[in-house]
């Protein structure tokens, strides 16, 4: 059995997940998914808001696919705040924490258009692609096939909603 200063020094000490990926690069990764999950975080929001504020003839066809393309999203949440931990780091704690790290803007006007909606979130899409794929050559560099194998489903994801953003919003 354990001493009580030995169990004590163990609920004190720092979160320590063992890793076979360099230190440096725990880092660089983890450091590089939580801006990721802040974004993702971002974009879901924005995405439910425009769900929530949707109006005009499509109304039904746009308020389910943004829903739609919200439970995606989110989706992605967990699973990338659990592979930061599996890395061996630790992952955003608060909403002051994202809106620290975001990189898709928030739109907090009172009317915006449905094709200014669609046409928004499809730029932030493909934002969100270009960031997946600049955390995905630091995996490629560290060896983490695993983050990678994970972003390339993410990725095409992403794609295919930017996809249907596009094609919505085509005259």
């Amino acid at each position: 059995m354990a001493k009580k200063s030995e169990l004590i020094a163990r609920q004190k000490s720092p979160l320590a997940t063992p890793s076979d990926i360099s230190p440096k690069a725990v880092k660089d990764i983890t450091g590089a998914l939580n801006t990721l999950l802040a974004d993702v975080f971002s974009l879901y929001l924005k995405t439910k808001n425009f769900h929530w504020h949707m109006s005009g003839a499509h109304f039904r066809d746009y308020h389910l696919l943004l829903d739609d393309h919200a439970d995606q999203i989110f989706a992605m949440t967990d699973d990338i705040a659990e592979r930061v931990r599996k890395l061996g780091g630790t992952t955003i704690r608060s909403i002051g924490h994202i809106a620290r790290l975001q990189r898709i803007p928030d739109n907090d006007a009172d009317f915006v258009t449905p094709a200014d909606m669609l046409s928004e979130l499809h730029e932030d899409e493909k934002a969100l692609v270009l960031s997946m794929r600049a955390v995905h050559s630091l995996c490629d560099d560290a060896g983490d096939v695993a983050t990678a194998s994970l972003l390339e489903n993410w990725i095409d994801q992403a794609q295919r909603r930017s996809w249907f953003l596009f094609e919505t919003t085509r005259g």
